[in-house]
């Protein structure tokens, strides 16, 4: 499975053989959730990445391109896989969603249309689509970040959320109440979004402003065959979630919405896929209930992040990323999930340091119905929390007869843990504060 380099790293034609193209960004969370479903289904994967020294042989053994370099990346995967019998082109993320599609055309695979990865990747445009389309999502407006720094009217009325155009996982998402918290949060994003070099320009540039919807939130999980939507799971966040930064924590199902309440997420959804064009694959919405008022607030064509999606495994019998690539093969899609009620506590990067280690693991593993506990970051790791920061500690699983004793589970669980971080000294702030003591 692996692509042949040359002494002058330029990639050759890979050997004659039937696979799955898995385009993905090192270090995705994604990335071995679909090896492993892959190898369970007998599929042979070849990743297509940045990851050429990476010390992870599947993505060091794969293809390697430039990823912010559409055209390019476009053109060398299609030469290099010219000999090979390519099944399906899955892209793990949202900023590879583009090029997944060029290269599924291209290829002659099913996929979504260009236009329709550009949407679930770009918010302003998927708001556009979706205004259009009538489907409820809060008032918003595009605005340059010099406007906002310049006191430029806001046409929308305070608190708002100000966010990228083009991140995800919660980066630089920021709920403010007022002009000079707007400010605050604006040179922050700005900030943040000079650390990315695949960002197109109206992308650093611009931020969406949109009206705070005050009221609880899901996350729901589905997959589109032929145009359908076709509902997995729907996934309560027992925790407030009002900012004013939006990190993630409690992912639990089934939902203790009402069935009509059901019914109507998943024709919001459902709208939502239509009006982004959406024909196949899988969709992970986020959706704010006001009331009787159901409002779409992202949603993107990719699985749930993080490790999340193992939750589903549970209640589906096999993996979320099973489901995917046999999808993607065309098999019909026969699952349905149960009442099992399980659960995922996201463990936050609660302050900025240097992770020195996590205490309490062993009792938290002891706790009744806890499944298991994934650390993710290990000793030594610079932690950096939201709105900047885009990684977990790692992941607490909980499955039980009933939603309250998974959440309970959960948060006792959470309990025993005592993270130990120590303090980050970064250079400038040690030359400032020996300044400091020599003035003194």
């Amino acid at each position: 499975m692996s692509v042949v380099i040359s002494e002058k790293h330029q990639p050759m034609p890979l050997q004659r053989l039937s696979g799955i193209l898995l385009i993905a960004p090192h270090g995705s969370y994604r990335t071995m959730r679909y090896l492993q479903a892959a190898s369970r289904l007998g599929l042979n994967v070849i990743i297509i990445s940045e990851g050429e020294h990476s010390i992870v042989s599947a993505y060091a053994q794969g293809l390697h391109v430039r990823l912010d370099q559409q055209a390019e990346a476009l053109q060398t995967i299609l030469t290099c896989t010219a000999n090979m019998n390519v099944l399906a082109v899955i892209g793990t993320d949202d900023s590879v969603i583009e090029l997944t599609a060029k290269v599924a055309q291209q290829l002659g695979l099913e996929h979504n249309n260009v236009n329709t990865a550009r949407l679930a990747r770009r918010k302003d445009l998927a708001r556009e689509a979706l205004q259009f389309k009538d489907i409820p999502i809060p008032k918003y407006q595009r605005i340059e970040l010099e406007a906002i720094f310049n006191q430029t009217d806001i046409k929308i009325d305070f608190p708002v959320v100000i966010k990228p155009l083009a991140l995800s996982a919660s980066r630089g998402v920021i709920r403010v109440n007022n002009k000079a918290e707007l400010i605050v949060a604006a040179k922050r994003i700005k900030n943040l979004l000079a650390m990315y070099t695949d960002l197109e320009l109206v992308e650093k540039e611009h931020v969406l402003l949109e009206e705070y919807i005050h009221g609880d939130e899901i996350a729901v999980e589905g997959i589109v065959d032929n145009g359908v939507f076709k509902l997995l799971t729907i996934f309560d966040k027992p925790d407030d979630l009002h900012g004013p930064f939006f990190e993630e924590t409690y992912y639990i199902t089934p939902t203790r919405l009402s069935a009509e309440q059901v019914n109507v997420v998943s024709k919001v959804v459902q709208q939502a896929c239509e009006a982004y064009g959406i024909k196949t694959g899988p969709v992970h919405a986020e959706c704010r209930l006001r009331g009787t008022e159901i409002y779409l607030i992202e949603m993107a064509a990719r699985t749930i992040g993080g490790l999340c999606s193992d939750i589903l495994e549970y209640g589906l019998g096999c993996s979320l990323e099973e489901l995917v690539l046999s999808q993607a093969l065309g098999q019909p899609i026969e699952k349905s999930f149960s009442d099992t009620a399980a659960g995922v506590m996201m463990i936050p990067v609660s302050k900025p340091g240097i992770l020195k280690r996590i205490e309490g693991l062993l009792d938290a593993g002891k706790v009744e119905f806890i499944e298991d506990i994934n650390i993710q970051l290990r000793e030594g790791y610079e932690l950096t929390p939201l709105p900047e920061g885009n990684s977990y500690l790692g992941f607490i699983f909980a499955k039980a007869p009933s939603f309250e004793q998974v959440e309970q589970a959960l948060r006792t669980a959470y309990g025993h843990l005592n993270i130990v971080v120590a303090p980050l000294w970064k250079i400038a702030e040690i030359e400032n504060q020996t300044a400091g003591n020599t003035n003194e």
